[in-house]
This record gives C-alpha cells, sequence and structure tokens, in this order.
C-alpha cells in the first residue's frame, strides 16, 4: 500500500512539473561601472549608493545603457534611481535624457522627469515627465509635450509615442506647425516616417490660400493633401465648401466633395448643393452633378437653377454658369426647362439652348431660342428675347375651355420690377384671343393676323393686345369658330410640364439618387499600418474616448463646502442621453437672461477671467461673461442658447471647431 502511494504521488509530481507554464526568466539591471560606492541604511536601507568619478556610473539591461551621476540601486528589488545628467540609449536610436529616472527591471519600466528630452531616428519629444515602457515600446506623458521632426513641430496636453511604428498619438489639445501652414485638433496620430497625420475629433487646418475643418479625416503633411469624412468643411478660393465627405489637394489646387454638398460663392453670394462636385482653383471653376442645384438670390427672390451637370467658371465678376441636359430652372414668377442652360455674368444674359420653354405666371413661351437679360447695374431682370417660331399660349381663365394665343418669327418682352409687362411679335404674326365683357361673358374669339403684336400684362396675365400695321381678323362668335380652326398651327399646350416649386426641377431619377457610402466614419482610416493594427488601435482610442471622465464641477472644486441647491430636471431626450457633459442649473438673477449658457471657464479672482477673455479674444473668439451673486464667482461663457439641444449640439461640436477645450452646460432658470 505504501509503495502505491509513493508511486501515485511521484507519477502526479511528474505530471503537473510537466504541465507547468516555463517562467520567463526576470533579467536582473547589471553594474558596468560604478565609480564610488557607499549606503546610507537610514535613507535608502538596503541600496547601494553610486556615485561619479571621472567617468558616469554606468547600468545595463536588456540591451539598453543607463549613465548617470548618482545612482541608487536596489539590487533585490531590481530597480534603481538615477540622478543627473542621465542619458539612457537602447540600440542606435534610441536615446531619453533627464535629470531624473526610477527604473524597474522587472517591468522594463523607465519614469522620467525633468528636462526629458526623448530622441528616436528623426524625431525628438520633450516634455516634463515621461513614462517609458520598453517592454511595449512606448513613451506616455501627461502634462504637455512637443515632438518635433523635420517638417513638423507638434504640441498636445497629454501624448503617447511608439518607436516601433515611429507614431505619436496625440490625446488632447492637439498643435501641428509647419511652415507652410496649422493645425490644430482634438486628437491626433501622427507617423514621423510618412508624416501622415490621421485627425480625430475636431480638427483645424489653416493655410496660405485655404482652411479645412473636419472632425474625422487624414492630412499628407508633406504635401498639404488630404480630405475629411464627419462635419468637412473647406474654405478655399472665395468658397466655403461642405459635404459628408471632402478631399483636398493643395499642388494640383483641386478639391472635391461627396454627398449632402454646399458650395457658396462668398463674393457673389451664391449656393450650390449637389452630391458630387470638384473645384479647381487655377481655373477658377466647380462642376457639380448628381441633383445639383444654383441657388442665387434675384430682387428677394430665389432663382433656382437645374442639370444633370453644373458648371462654373470664370472670375468673380465674369461668372458663367452652364446647367448641361434636363436644364430647368425656378423662381416665384418665372420658370422654364431646356436641354442647356448658360449664363454669362458679364453680359447678364441667359440662354435656354435647345427645346426650351418658359412659363411667366399662366403664360407658356417657347422658340427655337430663348433669352433672358439682367440689368447689369440693378442686376433685376431686363428684358427678353424669343428667337424663331416664337409662340404664346395661355388657358383662357374665365371660360377655361380654349387657349389664348399668338405667335410670330421673334418675341421681344421687358420687365419692369422683375415681372414680364410688355410683350411685342414681330414677323407674321397671328393671334387667338377669348373675348368678355365686363359681367365675364364671352363676346368672340378674335382670329387675326397681322405683321406685329403688341401685348400689355398685369399680374402676369396678358390685359390688352394691340396690333400694329395692316391687322386682318374678326371676331367669331363661338358657335361659328370650329374646333380645329381655335388652334394655330404648331400649338402644343405643355401645361403638365409646369415648374410650379423649386421642388418640381428635379426628376424621379433625381429624387431616387443612392448615395455611396464614406468608409471610415465607423472603421479606421489609418494606412499607415496593416488593417489589423488599425482596427485594434481603433478600438482602444473608441475605448478612451468612452471612458472619459466628465469634467469636474469647477464650483465644488473651489467651494468645497458649499452646497448648491439644483431643481430636479425632467428626462433627458435621446439627444442628450447620449451626451456625456457637465451640466448645472441656477435661479435667475438681475441682468441674467434665462436659457443655457455653454461655460468655457470659471474664476473667483476678477484679473484671471479677464486674463482668460482676453486670451480667447486673441484666438478670434468673442467671450462674454456674468457675475452671479449667489457665489461671487464670474462666468466666461462663449454663447448663450434658447434650448439645450442648441447648447448640447454647441458642447459637442465643439463650439463649430472653434473651441477644443472642456466646456459644460449652465441653465439660468426662468423665475
Amino acid at each position: 500500500m505504501l509503495k502505491s502511494v509513493f508511486l501515485l504521488s511521484t507519477i502526479l509530481s511528474c505530471w503537473i512539473g510537466w504541465a507547468q507554464e516555463p517562467q520567463e526568466e526576470v533579467k536582473q539591471i547589471n553594474i558596468v561601472y560604478g565609480a564610488n560606492f557607499t549606503k546610507d541604511e537610514e535613507q535608502y536601507p538596503g541600496a547601494a549608493i553610486f556615485s561619479k568619478d571621472d567617468r558616469q556610473v554606468q547600468f545595463e539591461h536588456e540591451g539598453a545603457d543607463l549613465w548617470c551621476d548618482i545612482a541608487i540601486y536596489y539590487q533585490k528589488e531590481n530597480r534603481l534611481k538615477a540622478i543627473g545628467n542621465i542619458k539612457l540609449q537602447q540600440g542606435d536610436s534610441v536615446q531619453l535624457t533627464s535629470g531624473k529616472i526610477d527604473y524597474d527591471g522587472n517591468l522594463n519600466l523607465a519614469k522620467a522627469w525633468e528636462n526629458v528630452v526623448l530622441n528616436h531616428t528623426s524625431m525628438t519629444l520633450t516634455t516634463d515627465t515621461l513614462r517609458f515602457d520598453r517592454e511595449k515600446q512606448e513613451a506616455f506623458y501627461e502634462h504637455n509635450g512637443t515632438v518635433v521632426d523635420s517638417s513638423n513641430t507638434l504640441t498636445s496636453k497629454i501624448g503617447r509615442y511608439f518607436t516601433q511604428l515611429k507614431k505619436s498619438q496625440f490625446l488632447e489639445s492637439v498643435n501641428l506647425v509647419n511652415p507652410e501652414f496649422k493645425l490644430v485638433s482634438k486628437q491626433l496620430d501622427y507617423y514621423t516616417e510618412s508624416k501622415n497625420a490621421y485627425l480625430y475629433g475636431p480638427s483645424t487646418i489653416t493655410g496660405e490660400s485655404y482652411k479645412m475643418y473636419c472632425e474625422r479625416g487624414f492630412y499628407d503633411t508633406k504635401i498639404e493633401n488630404g480630405y475629411g469624412i464627419k462635419n468637412t468643411r473647406i474654405d478655399y478660393n472665395n468658397r466655403i465648401i461642405t459635404g459628408d465627405s471632402l478631399y483636398f489637394d493643395k499642388k494640383t489646387e483641386f478639391a472635391s466633395a461627396t454627398n449632402n454638398i454646399t458650395i457658396r460663392d462668398t463674393v457673389n453670394d451664391g449656393l450650390i448643393r449637389a452630391h458630387y462636385a470638384e473645384v479647381y482653383k487655377a481655373k477658377d471653376s466647380v462642376f457639380a452633378t448628381k441633383r445639383a442645384v444654383s441657388i442665387n438670390l434675384v430682387e428677394q427672390d430665389s432663382l433656382y437653377m437645374h442639370g444633370d451637370t453644373l458648371m462654373i467658371t470664370g472670375k468673380p465678376e465674369q461668372r458663367i454658369l452652364r446647367a448641361f441636359r434636363n436644364a430647368k430652372f425656378y423662381k416665384t414668377d418665372l420658370s422654364g426647362k431646356c436641354d442647356s442652360i448658360h449664363f454669362n455674368q458679364k453680359t447678364g444674359i441667359t440662354e435656354l439652348i435647345t427645346n426650351p420653354i418658359i412659363w411667366n405666371g399662366e403664360n407658356q413661351m417657347t422658340g427655337d431660342s430663348i433669352h433672358l437679360l439682367s440689368n447689369l447695374e440693378t442686376e433685376k431682370l431686363d428684358s427678353l428675347k424669343v428667337i424663331n417660331n416664337a409662340f404664346i399660349i395661355s388657358l383662357d381663365t374665365v371660360g377655361k375651355v380654349g387657349y389664348n394665343q399668338a405667335k410670330g418669327k421673334d418675341l421681344f418682352g421687358k420687365f419692369i420690377e422683375n415681372k414680364l409687362s410688355l410683350i411685342d411679335l414681330v414677323k407674321n404674326t397671328e393671334v387667338i384671343y377669348y373675348m368678355y365683357n365686363d359681367d365675364q361673358e364671352l363676346i368672340g374669339i378674335n382670329k387675326t393676323i397681322c405683321s406685329a403684336i403688341r401685348m400689355t400684362l398685369a399680374n402676369n396675365e396678358i390685359e390688352d393686345i394691340t396690333f400694329i400695321t395692316n391687322p386682318d381678323g374678326d371676331i367669331f362668335p363661338e358657335k361659328e369658330l370650329p374646333e380645329n380652326s381655335r388652334l394655330l398651327k404648331g400649338f402644343i399646350w405643355r401645361g403638365k410640364e409646369r415648374i410650379l416649386s423649386k421642388d418640381d426641377i428635379f426628376d424621379e431619377d433625381d429624387n431616387n439618387i443612392k448615395l455611396v457610402t464614406i468608409k471610415g466614419v465607423d472603421n479606421p482610416i489609418d494606412l499607415d499600418v496593416e488593417p489589423e493594427e488599425a482596427i485594434e488601435d481603433q478600438r482602444k482610442r473608441d475605448s478612451i474616448n468612452s471612458s472619459k471622465p466628465i469634467p469636474p464641477n469647477p464650483l465644488l472644486k473651489m467651494e468645497p463646502n458649499k452646497k448648491i441647491q439644483q431643481q430636479k430636471e425632467p428626462k433627458p431626450s435621446v439627444l442628450e442621453a447620449k451626451t456625456d457633459v457637465h451640466y448645472e442649473e441656477g435661479a435667475k438673477e438681475d441682468g441674467l437672461d434665462s436659457g443655457y449658457y455653454l461655460i468655457a471657464n470659471v474664476f473667483e479672482a476678477a484679473e484671471n477671467y479677464e486674463t482668460f477673455m482676453k486670451s480667447l479674444t486673441k484666438k478670434g473668439l468673442e467671450p462674454k461673461h456674468f457675475l452671479r451673486d449667489y457665489n461671487k464667482y464670474h462666468y466666461v461663457y462663449l454663447e448663450h442658447y434658447d434650448s439645450r439641444e442648441e447648447a448640447l449640439r454647441s458642447h459637442n461640436n465643439n463650439f463649430n471647431g472653434n473651441y477644443i477645450d472642456d466646456t459644460w452646460i449652465f441653465r439660468v432658470l426662468d423665475n
């Protein structure tokens, strides 16, 4: 029995030994040169103290060497404290210098402080305190740091550097300065080798001739080329371009946009909407398609112009607008369609080309070619030309059974205060017109031919007709004029095609366009690493962002003994529920409007809030402040809003990208 027990225990011992994973051996910190040796058990129990002579003290650990003036070495704990003129050298490319370092050999972790400088190939990182994890080859700082390479200087409040990827990850208050441009971002990844920057959160890039804003995007800092894929805007060449996705290239002077685009001409105050557009700076041109529409203000009335393709070329004072294929336009009292439209700002002439038709009120006008002329000084509509086969038709508005018609070789119209008031038809003119007495009783149908006709209009209806030069015709009783004689040759009524609103300029195909999917909004955009690494990095970033704590209550921080009374807030809306933002409310006080204030900071001392407001003003902001009687603190705010949704939206988009530091919301209750 004893033999059996002994045998069983032996087998179990062997099996357990085989099953155990081999433990990775922790390597000891080695002394290379100790110089002067001493001990101080009272201050540093268990430590050996080394100090330099004519050479510095030197240690070695797992491929890295450390030199310093004084070292306090805890051999049993495998750690040391280095003091004075420290240099940590890892291989040929990584060098860390500082005034002090705590180094843990078990964790391969160095904490350096006092004038810290990390050099890696062409990159230099400076900060006050740095943690360098040699196991992961990552350096981390959280109290402001600066990264400089051959092209750019980057500063941030918090940052990481990955030596293997040669990548910096800046997590807060990022500034990138380049001789050609400046970049400000809330969060940014930067590769020192490729000089590529990946933008996460509100970011603004300002160059000599452009300004770009986005909340997710990419920028190649070497050639000033990049794109934005979330809340993107580019101010470029007297134009403001917004869209779901924007691309920009400085060298080729080119920008393009995809999905839900607006392009505003800041000189002429014109607007283009589309789902795809291209802007060429050198040619001063815009190309737009996919439900493209141009919107311009004509005497306090918007003129909408659409085509399958829109093209705008020329300098601001010499713009030419072309609408190709299935072109249409609409304003309140004038609309039309044709194959293409050509507008020349310098001449003020709008040409409707190929199968043109226009409607003025109830009047339908057609011809081989139609021109609308604007007064260059007043920018109001001046005159109308219909060249060859001019034909004007309107439904008899009283009887509703016939059509008033006039035709001739050419038609010339005159606008007064943007309303068509006078029409002249010339050469081989013909008229069919339904005539009524004052009691709206049909007198007869006037059918006349002559050399020329003049018509006056009021409220977009024909008021009077004058026959000029040898009129020949008669007024026929309705029963005496057959149906087939009541229509002039070439008559075509196209009332069903009439454009009655700005929405009618779009066809079914325009309204059913399927927008392309913008890649990268919800998945990684980092192309400098393998897709798997990018996905993992995105996961970490999302984790960091989602776990970000709510900014502390500044009042509680300054007044720990004061209690702030707050009324119970109703259940938040969906927008509010998804927003992680500090929120307070208080009673209305004299001179303080009720509503929601986007707070940038709170101060007790007046000189401090004044200094802070001056710093914001220098950044182009217009800060305001109020003093609460309740606690005698100065509240500096960026804007006042009537609704909480507006305030939350402004907080979430960092005050439209103009303020990247933390903000919170203070509500003044309406007593």
